[in-house]
C-alpha cells in the first residue's frame, strides 16, 4: 500500500432529553454549552486541538465535531475515531452529572448519524492525501460512480417514512446530495468537494475531501469505507482508469440505488450501457486488486478487500447473515426486524425510531458497547488502544509533532496557537513553525520548541 495520510471529521447529533421520558428537551445551543462546559471551565475553548493530534469543536448548528489526527495506518484511524467517541461520551457524562446536581432530569445523547427528526443533515467527511497532479478534476469526476455505488456497503441505514409504506434504505446521506463534484459544502452539497485546501505543501500534495459518506457505528464498516477508497486511490495513482464506468446521471442514480436494498437497481452509464450497483462495485474491486496486487496489502487492507467481496455477495444474494455483525446496514436491519417481529409493529412505530436512535447513540445509553460485548457487532480496535488514542497521537505522521507541542504546552500551562499546519507560542518567545509535510513525524525544530516550553514551565511547590 502507498503511504498516505487519511482522516475523518464527524459531526454528531446532540439531544438533551428528560431521563424519565416526560417533559421538554433542552435547547440545542444550551445543551452544547453544557457539553463543552468542562473545557471552558479550564480556560479552554469550544474549538481546540488535542494532545492526540486531533481536533474537537462545536460546528454550525450546535453539532459537536471531532476530527481525527492524520493517520497513515488504517488501525490508527480506527483508534483515533473511537477515541473521539470516548472523549465526547465522557463530556456527556460530566454534563449529566452537572445537570443532576442542579436538579435537572436531563440526559445528554450524542448520535453518530446524519439526519435529525426535522430532516436536517450533518456529515461525516473523509480526507485523503493525494500527490499533486494537474488532472485532479478528471480524477474526481471518474471516482463519482465509485462513491455513489459504495453506499450499498457502507451506508448506515435510513427508515424512509414517506410513501404508503415505511421502508429501510441504505443511506441517510444519499438523498442529501445535490451535486457530483464542486467547491460547495452546504449550498449544493457535492459528493467530492474540490476546494483546494491541502493543509500541507501545496506543491506536492492535495487533499481530497469526500462528504457523501454516512457516519458509521460499526468499526468494520468504517474500515471498509476508508480502506476500499484508499486502495482505489493507490490504483488510480498507479494508472488505473475507471472513466468508462461513469454514470449518465449521478444524482438520479444515487437515489435509485439508495431505495433498492437488492443492490440490483438498474443504472445507466454515460456510455449508454446499463448495469447494477453490485456489478459496478465488483468491476471496480476486480480492477483495483489486479492493479495493486493482493500481495501488496497489509493485514488491515486484506481484511477490507475480503469484506468488500463478502459484502457484495451478501447484497446480491439477499442473505446478509454473513456480514450482519460487520456492516451497519445489515446489523441495523437485523436489529429492527427482530424488534418488529417481536412486537408486531412496523418501521413507523415510534419505538422503532427510539431503537434506531439508540443504535447511533455513543453515550452510556447507546447500544454499541452492549452489542459488541454480546457479539452482535464486530469490534476491530481494542479498549486499551482506543483509550491510549485519547491522549496519544499516531506515531508516524505530523500528528506526533503537533501532539508533542500541545502536550508540552498543556503541562507547562503555556498559551499556544495551533492549526493543522502551524504552531506558535502566544508570548512570541520563538518564531512560528510551519509543518508542511503530513508524512513527517520528526523535526528538530519541534524538539527544540518542546524543550523550550518545558524549560519555561513554572516550578510547583513540593
Amino acid at each position: 500500500m502507498r503511504r498516505r495520510v487519511v482522516g475523518i471529521e464527524t459531526e454528531h447529533g446532540l439531544l438533551a432529553a428528560p431521563a424519565s421520558g416526560e417533559g421538554p428537551c433542552m435547547n440545542a445551543e444550551h445543551a452544547a454549552r453544557q457539553l463543552f462546559e468542562p473545557l471552558l471551565r479550564q480556560g479552554r475553548s469550544s474549538n481546540l486541538f488535542l494532545r492526540n493530534g486531533g481536533r474537537l469543536y462545536l460546528d454550525v448548528g450546535s453539532h459537536p465535531e471531532y476530527a481525527t489526527a492524520e493517520c497513515d495506518r488504517l488501525e490508527d484511524l480506527l483508534e483515533q475515531d473511537r477515541a473521539g467517541a470516548l472523549m465526547l461520551a465522557d463530556l456527556a457524562s460530566q454534563a449529566d452529572e452537572a445537570m443532576a446536581s442542579l436538579g435537572e432530569d436531563l440526559r445528554v445523547h450524542l448520535f453518530r448519524n446524519n439526519l435529525d427528526s426535522q430532516g436536517n443533515s450533518y456529515g461525516c467527511h473523509e480526507n485523503y492525501m493525494l500527490h499533486r497532479r494537474r488532472d485532479f478534476r478528471q480524477v474526481a469526476d471518474a471516482l463519482v460512480s465509485f462513491f455513489i455505488t459504495r453506499l450499498i456497503l457502507v451506508g448506515n441505514g435510513w427508515i424512509n417514512l414517506s410513501g404508503a409504506r415505511p421502508r429501510l434504505e441504505f443511506s441517510q446521506r444519499a438523498n442529501q446530495m445535490w451535486d457530483a463534484v464542486s467547491s460547495a459544502t452546504t449550498r449544493s452539497r457535492p459528493i467530492i468537494n474540490t476546494r483546494d485546501e491541502p493543509l500541507a505543501d501545496s506543491g506536492s500534495y492535495r487533499r481530497m475531501h469526500v462528504i457523501v459518506g454516512d457516519t458509521n457505528v460499526a468499526e468494520p464498516t468504517t474500515a471498509l469505507k476508508v480502506g476500499m477508497t484508499w486502495m482505489l486511490l493507490d490504483a488510480v495513482e498507479d494508472g488505473l482508469r475507471i472513466e468508462d464506468l461513469a454514470l449518465a446521471d449521478p444524482m438520479r442514480a444515487i437515489r435509485q440505488i439508495n431505495a433498492d436494498l437488492s443492490g440490483a437497481a438498474p443504472i445507466e452509464l454515460a456510455s449508454g450501457a446499463r448495469t447494477t450497483p453490485v456489478a459496478l462495485q465488483r468491476e471496480i474491486r476486480s480492477r483495483v486488486l489486479d492493479a495493486i496486487g493482493p500481495d501488496s496489502l497489509d493485514e488491515a487492507h486484506r481484511y477490507v478487500a475480503q469484506l468488500w467481496g463478502r459484502g457484495l455477495d451478501a447484497i446480491e444474494s439477499g442473505d446478509w447473515s454473513g456480514v450482519d455483525t460487520e456492516l451497519d446496514i445489515a446489523i441495523k436491519r437485523r436489529l429492527l426486524d427482530s424488534y418488529t417481529a417481536r412486537t408486531g409493529g412496523d418501521y413507523a412505530d415510534p419505538r422503532v425510531a427510539r431503537l434506531e436512535l439508540g443504535y447511533h447513540d455513543i453515550t452510556a445509553q447507546g447500544l454499541r458497547d452492549r452489542m459488541e460485548a454480546a457479539g452482535l457487532m464486530k469490534r476491530l480496535t481494542s479498549p486499551g488502544g482506543a483509550s491510549r488514542a485519547v491522549t496519544a497521537p499516531p506515531a508516524t505522521t505530523r500528528a506526533r509533532l503537533r501532539g508533542a507541542i500541545i502536550a508540552a504546552a498543556e503541562d507547562a500551562r503555556a498559551d499556544i496557537t495551533v492549526d493543522w499546519v502551524h504552531v506558535r507560542l502566544d508570548d512570541q518567545s520563538s518564531g512560528p513553525l510551519s509543518l508542511q509535510d503530513p508524512l513527517s513525524s520528526s523535526d528538530p525544530r519541534v524538539d527544540a520548541l518542546v524543550s523550550q516550553i518545558g524549560a519555561s514551565a513554572p516550578v510547583l511547590p513540593a
